[in-house]
């Protein structure tokens, strides 16, 4: 049983296709894990017994000598933002508990033709505001390697699903750190995909511009594979040698500020892909930090009450968002009402929010394209986060080398950049703290550049090795 949970997904599809492991007895094995791990609160929806006739049907193709997709027989847990036909999707609030889609977002679907099974919908912060996965409605998601510690946000359960074996491979979505922030606090591996590479529809938005769907799971290749299937390109990740990379190092933006333990975690990564042959290159993003203030919270400020209220309606849930906003947890309200209520700390003018979106926006990625352009590097590699999972309910302010930070800024600092630029960026886990706690770097490359940033990662995953499993 160990070694089934052990297995990645691409594994576990070749000995299911192969007839060496029933689909069936292989849902039972992660079913039996979810269960165990329950404490861990990373399922709002488990429905056990719809999971495992999905299998046996999965069985029952294979006997009969039909068609196997690419993902045959796998159970994969979906972010429980994203619509599902037969599964409710709550977004993680309390008004939309009962909310039942009436079709599958194209992810979803996607994933269903190519042979997967959904295994259930993972917790989150609510409505996706946040990065602790603190949820008030359906109760907080708790780090696999400390559950007194939080796993991130807001797709904290689909990260906590993988870290602690209940699936290899898993549905998260990202606006500024959503699936980058809970893969570096719970040391799998996350991607984020260049905006718009998959489709963000049936998705519970909060912008027009930097919302998307991106994978979860312990292996590169596990990642790679999700993106062939979403996307259809299914070929083979070109070899990367270390020798003659190219990696940057923009210190000035994300080196600085960072939790000793960090630090040294990132710093000790660094020194085995400069020993591995890798070259870092010292060089800075031009105004980055200006831009990126600039361009990010405006546009997502501005437009997460239109987008929210769009959703309710344009998928039926009969619910409107005064309802939502009745309902929502004491963590999540005031970010709401600031939003809402003239003079409101969130509330953007116009004018500052046209310009994020038509002026700084564009000049931030301008300033990324140029940097990819004249320093030659593959990608630029920074922490995820400026330090480790802080225990649940340290959701204001954290202490890093005995200084007070805000929270938001040790959270989302580093991740901000490519979720404004929308370039595609993958975390690896660096390593642990002394505490135990996972590290996460991340790498970030050109717009586009997608299945060169997962070859690079599969690379880039063979030095600096996987965590252990959480204790």
């Amino acid at each position: 049983m160990r070694d089934l949970l052990e297995i990645s997904a691409g594994e576990a599809i070749a000995l299911m296709r192969q007839g060496d492991l029933k689909a069936e007895a292989y849902a039972a094995a992660l079913l039996d894990r979810c269960k165990a791990g329950r404490q861990l609160n990373a399922f709002i929806t488990l429905a056990p017994d719809q999971v495992l006739e999905a299998a046996r049907a999965a069985d029952r193709r294979r006997a009969a000598g039909a068609f196997l997709g690419p993902l045959h027989g796998l159970p994969i847990p979906i972010k429980d933002s994203v619509n599902t036909a037969d599964y409710p999707t709550t977004s993680g609030t309390a008004a939309l508990r009962d909310f039942q889609p009436k079709d599958d977002a194209p992810v979803v679907r996607a994933l269903r033709d190519a042979g997967g099974i959904v295994l259930g919908k993972t917790n989150l912060q609510e409505l996706s505001l946040g990065w602790t996965s603190t949820n008030l409605t359906f109760g907080p998601v708790k780090n696999a390697y400390d559950p007194a510690r939080i796993p991130g946000g807001s797709s904290g359960g689909t990260a906590v699903a993988i870290a602690s074996r209940m699936a290899p491979l898993g549905v998260a979505e990202d606006t500024c750190g959503s699936i980058r922030v809970p893969a570096a606090l719970c040391g799998v591996a996350g991607f984020r995909p260049t905006t718009s590479r998959y489709s963000p529809r049936g998705v519970m938005p909060l912008t027009s511009v930097f919302d998307t769907v991106g994978p979860h799971a312990r292996t590169v290749d596990d990642l790679a594979l999700f993106d062939s299937v979403i996307t259809g390109d299914f070929n083979a990740l070109r070899p990367i040698s270390p020798s003659g990379l190219r990696l940057g190092i923009s210190r000035a933006h994300y080196f600085t500020g960072l939790d000793p333990e960090a630090g040294r975690v990132a710093g000790e990564a660094l020194a085995r892909l400069r020993e591995a042959g890798v070259t870092l290159v010292e060089a800075d993003v031009p105004d980055l930090t200006r831009l990126v203030d600039a361009a990010n919270f405006p546009i997502i400020y501005c437009e997460t009450v239109s987008m929210i209220t769009r959703y309710l309606e344009e998928f039926g849930t009969g619910v409107t968002f005064e309802q939502v906003l009745a309902g929502v947890g004491a963590n999540v309200r005031p970010s709401l009402e600031a939003r809402l209520r003239p003079g409101g700390a969130f509330v953007v003018p116009e004018e500052a929010y046209r310009a994020a979106r038509n002026v700084h926006r564009p000049a931030l990625q301008e300033a990324f394209r140029a940097y990819f352009c004249q320093t030659g590097v593959a990608a630029i590699v920074y922490p995820t986060t400026l330090g480790p999972a802080p225990a649940i309910g340290q959701d204001q302010e954290v202490q890093i080398a005995g200084e007070k930070v805000p929270f938001k800024l040790a959270m989302s600092r580093n991740v901000a950049p490519a979720s404004c630029a929308g370039i595609p960026a993958l975390v690896l886990c660096a390593g642990l703290t002394r505490e135990g706690l996972p590290v996460g770097v991340e790498f970030a490359g050109p717009a586009g550049a997608d299945r060169a940033l997962l070859a690079l990662g599969r690379t880039l995953e063979g030095i600096l090795g996987r965590p252990p499993a959480p204790g």
